[in-house]
């Protein structure tokens, strides 16, 4: 069967608000770890150093298209990538993630963010259009880190479970805060604009560790930064999703970041997710999500009736993307986010 075209794909429409034939379904981490043809096609080549290779980056990004059937790909990349490629020494280290050399927590480490340019990044451009033409109609989402999220690891040094040093910054030094996290804005703006560019259908901005902050915190000193990023991108007039995990209390102030779909993660139902968003004063927007990713475990027998709650919590929304609450562990069974998928399509079917 042809694919549709992107402007008419399931997926767009749902983004969109518009009834569609299916309730779309694709999956955070979709391509990765736990894909036997990923581990075997990544042997001896670095995160990194995949995510700069055209050939690898399409290969990637298009194993689970054929596998899973999913209704968009998610371009392979990294949110550290844009800094790495600026020059900022940052490597991703196997089981810990994001290391920063030396971490950014006064004006010289600012002034190692530098901003990013398309010349930064040819391998992305190059990609995305090859990816768009053997895609076929089936979208391309693109993606970065919120400035946030980024912008933890640099303080941090690398991952961290409270974040008590980007914490401190911000309150101990707004101004640095602000200085960081607007250049970051600006680095998440490029990069986003070139796979736009090169034919991306939509983007996801990732603020994955929004949820260890207050609504008071994410107000004053992350939302305006994520807002500049939508902002910027508002004139591309392709769908803009927002994700972070652990964000029940921010749904409201991320959908009014300027989010055309909000990512839901799985602590929050998702009908209730759209009575939030809806009281923040934007009124009700498509969702997406949120099966919890520790239930791809428990049996299909288990998994099932889960799928189909949230199938029918998703209908209080204008429209609903299915996914997980967060990314596709790396030790999932692939057959199961194959009968996922199936069972989302068929079973939502028009």
């Amino acid at each position: 069967m042809t694919p549709p075209s992107a402007d008419r794909s399931p997926f767009l429409l749902a983004a969109r608000g518009v009834p569609g034939p299916h309730t779309p379904v694709w999956f955070m981490r979709q391509a990765g770890r736990s894909l036997p043809e990923y581990r075997a096609i990544r042997a001896g080549t670095t995160m990194l150093e995949s995510c700069m290779r055209p050939d690898l980056v399409v290969e990637i990004t298009l194993q689970p298209v054929r596998r899973y059937g999913v209704d968009a790909a998610i371009f392979y990349s990294d949110i550290v990538l844009p800094l790495k490629a600026t020059g900022f020494d940052i490597e991703i280290k196997p089981g810990v993630g994001p290391v920063v050399a030396v971490p950014v927590r006064d004006a010289a480490g600012l002034d190692a963010v530098r901003p990013v340019t398309p010349a930064d990044v040819p391998y992305t451009s190059d990609s995305v259009k090859q990816l768009v033409s053997e895609l076929d109609g089936t979208p391309l989402i693109g993606f970065a880190g919120a400035p946030f999220t980024v912008a933890s690891y640099l303080v941090e040094g690398g991952p961290s479970k409270d974040h008590a040093k980007t914490k401190a910054l911000m309150h101990g030094n707004p101004k640095l805060w602000h200085a960081l996290a607007d250049r970051l804005a600006d680095v998440a703006i490029a990069y986003l604009s070139v796979q736009i560019e090169a034919g991306a259908s939509a983007i996801q901005l990732f603020d994955s560790w929004a949820g260890g902050l207050s609504a008071r915190d994410y107000a004053q000193f992350v939302q305006p930064h994520s807002a500049k990023v939508f902002d910027a991108l508002a004139s591309y007039g392709v769908p803009r999703l927002h994700f972070g995990v652990n964000t029940g209390e921010l749904l409201g102030l991320m959908s009014e970041a300027g989010a055309d779909v909000v990512g839901v993660d799985w602590r929050v139902p998702l009908d209730e997710a759209v009575r939030r968003i809806a009281a923040a004063g934007s009124g009700p927007k498509p969702v997406q999500g949120n099966l919890d990713p520790a239930l791809l475990f428990a049996g299909w027998d288990a998994l099932e009736p889960e799928i189909d709650r949230i199938l029918a919590e998703g209908k209080a929304a204008p429209g609903h993307i299915f996914n997980l609450g967060h990314g596709v562990p790396p030790d999932t069974d692939p057959e199961v986010l194959h009968r996922i998928v199936r069972h989302v399509q068929t079973t939502s079917a028009s």
